[in-house]
């Protein structure tokens, strides 16, 4: 073998790291949200990339279900497959290579400069002929892929695009709703909500309808997991999604973020008067006592509105957050 095919493999470090990665997934079975969420955030170690996702194809659009680096704060971004170099990955099945964003008329380059990318390499996720989706990575340099980095993501995608295909084969829910929703609390997950946020925020910005974003976290999980053990702390979690759900319009999205932290999109929305009430009625109906516990939840919430306090997805959040905190601030201070 010459010094240039060599160089062209994996390291033994690499192929060490992909056998562990690929023990992982086996470990995972079914729970696709996790394995993929494993996957980019193992990649960026593989490829020193900067930026690491996994686009599933749906309806004619690749979405991004799982993120990591750079491109973390784009989960559930929305790409027409037309228009997107991982759509051209999937009709045909092949691998893409993106030297620099700024010169290549293939890619969506308003979504690149929003992420910061410059190169990118993009492999599709095959089983048998059908192509679930891709992985791809980036990088904030231009040129910074070639064959080394993709073979050693072929010894990965392989394996992924299997371990998809099974998931949609023999999975008792559909595929899609296993990668958007909790499983804990069958509520919308982290990608699903930001994806109808970025849609929700479109909406708004081409027709000035205002929307609202609400954060909430549960007040005292600590405290119950640390008394009363973390399976009691699985119940309190599970019946406070139970009751956001109960109270939220069938137009609304409430998705469990992770951990004691949810989010609520709220459309449509007249103006903040109304949505200040809707609050205020989620606040006081969330503190109730719960009648299947034996010990008491609450929760506090913060919100933000569109185009009031910004148009964009990121800034809307963090405004929604920082209210959040501001509330649990004075709840704790009038205690």
């Amino acid at each position: 073998m010459s010094t240039s095919e060599s160089e062209l493999l994996p390291t033994r470090e690499q192929l060490l790291e992909i056998i562990r990665l690929q023990t992982n997934i086996a470990q995972l079975g079914l729970d696709l949200g996790g394995v993929m969420a494993l996957v980019v955030d193992r990649t960026l170690t593989l490829t020193a990339a900067d930026g690491a996702v996994i686009e599933l194809a749906e309806n004619n659009y690749m979405v991004y279900r799982a993120a990591a680096g750079i491109a973390a704060r784009q989960l559930g971004l929305r790409l027409p497959m037309e228009a997107s170099l991982s759509g051209q990955s999937v009709r045909s099945g092949q691998m893409m290579i993106c030297h620099d964003t700024e010169c290549d008329a293939r890619v969506d380059l308003d979504s690149c400069q929003r992420v910061g990318v410059r190169s990118m390499l993009i492999l599709p996720l095959l089983h048998v002929s059908l192509c679930v989706g891709v992985l791809k990575i980036m990088s904030r340099q231009p040129n910074a892929f070639n064959q080394h980095h993709a073979s050693v993501l072929q010894l990965l995608t392989e394996v992924l695009g299997a371990e998809i295909f099974f998931a949609a084969k023999y999975a008792t829910h559909d595929l899609f709703y296993r990668a958007t929703h909790d499983e804990m609390t069958g509520l919308a997950n982290r990608a699903l909500f930001l994806e109808r946020l970025h849609h929700a925020v479109a909406h708004t910005r081409r027709h000035g309808t205002p929307l609202g974003v609400l954060m909430i976290d549960m007040d005292g999980l600590k405290a119950i997991n640390d008394h009363y053990g973390h399976h009691a702390g699985d119940q309190a979690i599970q019946a406070f999604a139970g009751r956001l759900r109960s109270m939220l319009r069938g137009t609304d999205t409430v998705a469990r973020l992770g951990g004691d932290e949810f989010a609520v999109l709220m459309q449509p929305i007249v103006d903040t008067a109304t949505l200040v009430r809707h609050i205020e009625r989620l606040q006081t109906q969330m503190n109730h006592p719960y009648p299947e516990l034996a010990f008491a939840i609450a929760g506090s919430v913060g919100f933000a509105m569109a185009p009031l306090d910004g148009i964009e997805p990121e800034i809307l959040l963090e405004k929604a957050d920082q209210s959040m905190y501001l509330v649990k601030r004075e709840r704790k201070q009038q205690h």
